[in-house]
């Protein structure tokens, strides 16, 4: 046997390992999340992504992780989307794709000419309209909106200055994978092409496409400013995204971390408004000093052909919702 003071400095030692080992298995988190979208590191989205993480994982006292992917890392919206309800992502930034999920609602938060300003959007998406729709989001598809973004007035771009939609015909104009769009341009005379926006820059490039339509931020952060002369001012969409979560993962939280998941969310989408309205100035200012050129359009020309293709695809219930829309003051 070892002599007593050899004893007490092993056993001393013994204890510090136990302590060591609890304290690792305290610092591991519960639950870990996955957070995916679109856009690249430098952006708003990304920034408000990693606000949310930060206040997650303090709020929860590192019970709950998010690890956020930009860059389509997850996979492409639509991927993603399939992920949260199969688990393979937890959270995502989305928009109009939640249509194709047969939620008609949803498109009203993308909408052209729906919206008439920030103020305007504030009031739908943060009001009794925007809980409607919501609510609409998680009992039909099972996505719970933890969040909303304000997202930069969509303009068409192209390598020929357009002034009015006469001069849309033929044109092959990239959109996201949404029925609405694909109406609406069609519409308007172009050609519309569903595509991942990650595919964008090459097909303009080797001009598989001829144009496509982004908020000033995503112009810049593809670099489509390489692959585009013309930014047109048509300003034919003003929106909103969804930050959405897997409602499963959410309803599997003890609720003290359902409300850190809230307030979190609460947290990233003011942060997330204050880098929108500072964002939106530099990329303009941005995209001219890399040589584009933005072209005043014809927008009551843009807003009458765009609003007869919207009355003729939407149903009923469509049509009440977004004039409820138009009538907020």
């Amino acid at each position: 046997m070892l002599p007593k003071p050899y004893q007490t400095v092993i056993l001393f030692y013994l204890l510090l390992l136990l302590a060591g080992c609890q304290d690792k298995g305290e610092n591991q988190p519960e639950y870990v999340f996955r957070f995916g979208h679109l856009a690249n590191s430098q952006h708003g989205w990304h920034q408000a992504s990693l606000k949310f993480a930060e206040e997650v994982k303090k709020r929860s006292k590192g019970r709950l992780e998010v690890k956020v992917y930009p860059n389509e890392q997850l996979g492409k919206e639509m991927d993603v989307l399939t992920g949260l309800l199969v688990g393979s992502a937890d959270i995502m930034i989305t928009g109009e794709s939640l249509q194709s999920w047969s939620l008609p609602k949803s498109i009203l938060c993308a909408t052209p000419f729906a919206i008439r300003d920030s103020d305007h959007l504030k009031k739908v998406a943060g009001g009794p309209l925007g809980e409607e729709i919501e609510q609409h989001i998680l009992d039909i598809a099972g996505f719970r909106p933890i969040a909303w973004f304000e997202r930069g007035a969509r303009n068409l771009t192209a390598n020929r200055p357009i002034r009015h939609p006469d001069e849309l015909q033929g044109m092959i104009l990239r959109v996201p994978a949404v029925s609405l769009y694909v109406d609406t341009w069609s519409a308007l005379g172009a050609k519309p092409t569903p595509m991942a926006f990650s595919e964008v820059f090459t097909a303009l490039q080797q001009s598989t496409i001829h144009g496509q339509e982004n908020p000033f931020a995503l112009i810049k952060d593809a670099g489509l400013y390489e692959v585009q002369k013309y930014c047109m001012l048509t300003e034919h969409v003003k929106s909103w995204a969804y930050v959405v979560m897997s409602n499963k993962k959410y309803e599997m939280l003890p609720t003290d971390l359902q409300k850190v998941i809230d307030e979190a969310a609460a947290v990233m989408q003011e942060y997330e408004h204050e880098l929108f309205l500072v964002q939106e100035k530099k990329d303009y200012q941005y995209l001219l000093d890399k040589g584009m050129e933005f072209i005043e359009v014809d927008k009551e020309a843009f807003r009458e052909a765009a609003s007869r293709a919207v009355m003729e695809t939407f149903n009923e219930e469509q049509i009440d919702l977004l004039n409820r829309i138009q009538q907020v003051q």
